[in-house]
């Protein structure tokens, strides 16, 4: 029954803090009130995004945390995002707005990479951060990016700790010196580009699609757009055990199925699509011919209706009702049922959105069970809606050409093209010179036991917060006491000592020596004739009948001639890159780890020379 089974795997996850700057006049029950308040504040004047929004996995949330190890009592929300990432960018915008709107707020953010907001701005942090020092560096205050600095010295500048700061010393300094932690005007803008668009950018990703569904279910969707994601998550991360709910149907059986519209997120409508399902023969979800008009609104409907299935059978057969009965009779509760009426919050769904989002949530199946039991159902009234559908959505940005996602990618890093350049243009115009140059270029930078840094500024191995060069300094806040780890600059200081540059250069001559008497071993084997050499050189003195002999007995030598050594460089680059027949390898990825694009290769030599006849 199964051709395809997508595994389970451990879900990407975000998490983020809101402190209040420090303020010693609140005792801990004040304290713990006040943080209360600000998450019905923040939840109430937000709602108007965050209610519609379908999330991947989980919804934004908060909840009081009390203080611990030095930790102070805090807001705290997590949110496993799985395979959509836009959901954790999202996250990103809210916590940026909610610091901008309340001023008094500080904001951290990170996931399972630890700071992705680093990572996210990599090509422009100073050299001195690194993974090993940035924790509790990173925050959100004011709306703006904020990163504290380390001191060049311990002690040299009296407000900044020697080694990482506590979350308390951070939050100090923050609320001390917030014009000197503001992070430089590049990584702020790094981070930008990334949510630029929120919150209009969420209409952009959604997808609708037509779904043949039965009529319990298309009226729960009327109600609950956001169920969507729990029943594509169900349905996608099935297992055998899961699939046994759905040989009979019972909650949702075939026969009452009618024609919808579906809003999907463009991921989670990817995932149902291309997951290739055939449905077991007693379910009675039967699928018209591939060639039929309808047959991906079927297909898309049956999927959907196996997911919303396996939820409900989760529940068991009489779920208790003692969570939605705790959380609706909380005094939380009626604060922010009232806080939505005085703000005029309260329309259609906004009210479900804290009782499902909160601590106390039922389960996506049990909210499935309660809307049946509650909610009318006119399938009349849904079949005169099934005749007025609006049009579904293009979907052929499932079908991206590899030129449409290296442009995708090329705008998500912030790169764009002045004018379009052709394929012929590109193969026209390319420069090979461009390939040793980068390369040489490659081998000139710094190489540590942490990797070695490529030109664009990134670690090639081990880290994904390296420097670029001619950004090294930009959050040392123009302050000589702030940390800058030794640079080229220290180095040529260094030696414009006399009598080092002298024992250097006695260093140079001995192995320029050294490795000419190397050249002369090999210039006879087959490692020599193995590179491609410059334009050969005459002898400086031979004689015509005596030649073979000065050879062989060293009385004589030739000038050997020197190496192509870009010539030699390019030629294996590209038959390293020709012999990936353009799947992924270490060419190719070593090239765009440079910036270097090759243009496709359109020489198709033989893999074995002809033999004669």
């Amino acid at each position: 029954m199964e051709e395809t089974m997508k595994l389970a795997t451990v879900e990407d996850t975000v998490e983020y803090h809101l402190f209040l700057i420090p303020d010693d006049s609140r005792d801990p029950e004040e304290h713990k009130e006040i943080l209360q308040k600000y998450i019905e504040r923040i939840m109430t004047q937000f709602a108007h995004m965050l209610a519609p929004y379908i999330w991947q996995n989980q919804p934004f949330n908060l909840k009081y945390k009390p203080g611990k190890g030095g930790v102070p009592a805090h807001m705290f929300g997590m949110t496993k995002f799985g395979d959509n990432i836009e959901d954790e960018w999202f996250i990103v915008y809210i916590i940026k707005q909610i610091t901008k709107e309340f001023p008094e707020l500080v904001a951290r953010i990170e996931d399972n990479d630890g700071e992705f907001l680093l990572i996210e701005a990599a090509d422009f942090l100073p050299k001195w951060l690194d993974p090993d020092n940035s924790t509790n560096r990173v925050f959100f205050h004011h709306g703006e990016l904020c990163i504290i600095p380390a001191p060049r010295k311990p002690g040299a500048v009296s407000w900044l700790p020697a080694t990482p700061p506590t979350i308390s010393q951070a939050l100090n300094i923050i609320s001390t010196y917030p014009e000197k932690i503001l992070a430089s005007e590049s990584i702020r803008a790094a981070v930008n580009r990334r949510i630029r668009g929120y919150p209009e950018k969420i209409q952009a990703s959604l997808h609708r699609a037509h779904c043949f569904l039965p009529a319990g279910i298309v009226a729960v969707l009327k109600h609950r757009p956001r169920l969507v994601a729990a029943a594509v998550q169900a349905f996608y991360l099935r297992d055998p055990i899961a699939l046994r709910s759905c040989r009979i149907f019972k909650t949702f059986l075939p026969e009452t199925r009618i024609m919808t519209s579906v809003t999907f997120t463009k991921c989670l409508y990817a995932q149902l699509v291309q997951q290739r399902f055939v449905p077991d023969r007693r379910s009675g979800y039967r699928l018209p011919p591939p060639s039929h008009p309808q047959y991906r609104a079927h297909e898309l409907g049956m999927k959907l209706a196996h997911g919303f299935e396996i939820l409900c059978s989760k529940c068991g057969p009489h779920f208790s009702d003692s969570k939605k009965s705790l959380l609706t009779t909380s005094p939380l509760w009626a604060s922010f049922l009232e806080s939505l009426k005085k703000n005029d919050y309260f329309k259609v769904g906004l009210q479900c959105f804290f009782v499902f989002g909160g601590s106390l949530a039922m389960s996506p199946g049990e909210e499935i069970l309660t809307l049946l039991q509650t909610i009318p159902l006119d399938i009349e009234e849904l079949k005169k809606e099934e005749a007025n559908l609006p049009p579904e959505d293009d979907d052929q940005w499932l079908d991206l050409s590899p030129d449409q996602l290296d442009q995708l990618l090329q705008e998500a890093a912030g790169k764009k093209e002045s004018e379009p350049i052709s394929k012929e243009e590109k193969e026209q115009n390319y420069d090979l010179t461009q390939v040793s140059e980068s390369m040489k270029a490659f081998i000139s930078k710094v190489s540590t036991h942490k990797g070695a840094e490529l030109p664009s500024g990134s670690f090639c191995v081990g880290v994904c917060l390296g420097p670029r060069p001619h950004e090294s300094d930009s959050d040392d806040l123009d302050e000589e006491d702030f940390e800058c780890l030794d640079s080229d600059d220290d180095l040529d200081l260094e030696m414009q000592d006399p009598g080092k540059e002298a024992s250097l250069k006695g260093t140079l001559h001995n192995l320029k020596s050294y490795m000419a008497q190397m050249d002369q071993e090999l210039a006879h084997t087959s490692i020599g004739k193995s590179f491609t050499t410059r334009k050969q050189v005459e002898p400086v003195s031979q004689t015509t009948n005596n030649s073979s002999d000065e050879e062989d007995s060293g009385t004589g030598e030739s000038v050997m001639a020197p190496v192509d050594v870009d010539l030699n460089l390019v030629s294996n680059i590209l038959e390293s890159y020709s012999s990936q027949a353009g799947l992924p390898g270490p060419a190719s990825n070593l090239l765009q780890s440079m910036g270097v694009q090759l243009p496709d290769n359109t020489d198709h030599r033989p893999t074995s020379k002809p033999t004669k006849d």
